[in-house]
């Protein structure tokens, strides 16, 4: 049978309620007690109950995270640089990985409200629109993560997704080229990088015509691959000479597919992602990206969601971070 607190109480030789003062860290109780209180509950092997120190404390020292994909570098950076900073803070995090399921997304919101986590983050926009609103209208402290619903008014760290494909675009254009490919998958900060890439086209004068060059799809390195080889494998004045992927796995992608068709990077094809994740720099070629302030954007995340848990009434506030273009050996004058 598992000890409880009034197994803990008896052997201490103490009150209930000086064990819940050493579980919440509260009261004045002397060093001494302390330490064998903590001693006992060490032999006995106590596990306190999360929930019931939320009902005396209104925290259980938990937090929840859902993301769509935990395989894709982003995200997998994302829940290790909130788990340093909820730790930092004396809390533990919840991982909840969707595979970009709305279903999926929903159960497990429902799961993290049981277990009574003191906030959520969401990555993103994990889930449907109704999934958010219902939040914010129960007052569940609530950070949007990589993405924002404008209609809502609630809190949320982002890039400037439509800035950073507007970026990329100019840059490569910069280099000469005129025939751009696009791969975006279907999250929502991917649809501002494609109006930024297709904006920054139009300002230069540059018509996208040949929908070949556009391709939408999941975000996995077996999808850029089969979307490279669509681009590629057409007539060579309908080939794009740049690829902007929206992402770096679907950009990875792209240079597998293209040295599987013997071309070379840069000289024949370059190739730009997004995110700037730890794959862009040990690829090879190692892989031109838009970085993410990914330290900064956690910290905010994590700043916003204390606010709310501490005070559900504070401004809910909407934070966009800028993009920056990391130049590497994947991008280079057009061919010719």
């Amino acid at each position: 049978m598992k000890p409880t607190i009034y197994d803990v109480a008896r052997e201490a030789g103490v009150s209930i309620a000086t064990v819940s003062k050493v579980l919440n860290k509260s009261g004045r109780i002397s060093d001494k007690t302390r330490e064998k209180v903590g001693r006992v509950m060490e032999e006995l092997n106590y596990q306190p109950s999360l929930v019931a120190s939320a009902l005396t404390s209104r925290r259980t020292g938990t937090i929840g995270l859902v993301i769509p994909d935990i395989a894709n570098p982003f995200f997998a950076e994302t829940a290790r640089g909130i788990e340093d900073y909820a730790q930092e803070q004396g809390s533990d995090l919840i991982v909840c990985s969707t595979d970009r399921d709305d279903e999926k997304a929903a159960r497990y919101i429902s799961l993290l409200l049981r277990k009574r986590v003191d906030g959520l983050i969401i990555a993103s926009h994990t889930g449907k629109t109704d999934v958010i609103r219902r939040l914010l209208a129960d007052r569940v402290p609530l950070v949007l993560f990589s993405a924002d619903i404008r209609m809502m008014e609630g809190n949320s760290v982002t890039v400037d997704d439509y800035k950073g494909g507007y970026q990329a675009t100019e840059y490569l254009l910069s280099l000469g080229h005129r025939r751009l490919g696009i791969i975006s998958d279907n999250l929502p900060g991917s649809k501002l990088r494609a109006e930024g890439f297709l904006d920054a086209l139009k300002d230069a004068g540059i018509p996208f015509d040949n929908p070949a060059n556009l391709t939408h799809t999941s975000a996995t390195l077996e999808n850029g691959r089969k979307a490279a080889a669509v681009m590629l494998g057409q007539a060579e004045e309908q080939r794009p000479t740049a690829i902007f992927a929206c992402n770096d796995l679907l950009a990875i992608g792209v240079l597998k597919e293209a040295r599987g068709a013997g071309l070379s990077i840069p000289r024949d094809l370059s190739v730009v992602g997004f995110d700037n994740t730890m794959l862009a720099e040990i690829c090879h070629p190692s892989l031109t990206s838009i970085a993410q302030p990914l330290r900064e954007m956690t910290e905010q995340a994590m700043i916003l969601l204390n606010e709310s848990i501490d005070n559900p009434d504070s401004p809910k506030r909407k934070i966009m971070l800028m993009p920056e273009l990391i130049v590497r050996h994947s991008t280079g004058p057009v061919p010719g």
